[in-house]
């Protein structure tokens, strides 16, 4: 990241993460500032996760209880998301250019490409919820592939392959989680 994106900050990276800059994935260095930018990026996704979340639960009478621990789950799913998609790109990313980067600077490109995350509380929508989710999974899976292709300096068909690896297992724990938050305000 150059000296002008830093200085630009939250705002800046947003906007050219959402944008699929492949420049700006590229030139994603591992310092303090970047390395907070791309966790706050990925705390403003959960939080947004959450927030949709909390309308769902509170129009369905959710108690207070349930509330909590379902929005904690909820919030903690996208984080630990993050950490295990990273995970996955890095494992194979090692096996496809051994020693080409480390987790932890996967995790800044990835971090950012959650950018498209940070909107997922348009999900309350009536009607458009879900496939507004639908897109905004997409639309970080397409920013992930863009910062796997540049930061392991592969070719964009390998990057997708990577990142479709761990791409529907977060997608099906994400589903089961709703599903969990269903049950328990059901149950109570």
């Amino acid at each position: 990241m150059s000296d002008t994106d830093a200085k630009g900050g939250l705002r800046s990276t947003l906007w050219k993460a959402l944008s699929l800059d492949g420049n700006f994935y590229e030139n994603a260095r591992h310092t303090a500032k970047t390395t907070r930018i791309a966790r706050t990026i990925v705390i403003l996704a959960a939080l947004s996760h959450m927030l949709g979340s909390a309308v769902i639960l509170l129009i369905n009478l959710a108690s207070l209880p349930v509330l909590v621990v379902a929005l904690l789950i909820d919030g903690l799913s996208v984080v630990g998301g993050y950490y295990f998609w990273t995970f996955t790109i890095f494992k194979i990313g090692q096996w496809c250019k051994p020693n080409h980067v480390t987790y932890k600077e996967l995790l800044i490109p990835i971090g950012y490409a959650y950018a498209p995350q940070v909107l997922n509380f348009l999900t309350v929508i009536p009607l458009l919820g879900r496939p507004i989710e639908l897109v905004l999974s997409v639309w970080s899976l397409l920013a992930v592939i863009v910062a796997v292709r540049q930061g392991l300096d592969i070719s964009t068909n390998w990057a997708a392959l990577i990142c479709l690896v761990g791409w529907p297992l977060v997608q099906i724990a994400i589903g089961f989680i709703q599903i969990l938050e269903q049950r328990l305000v059901q149950a109570f």
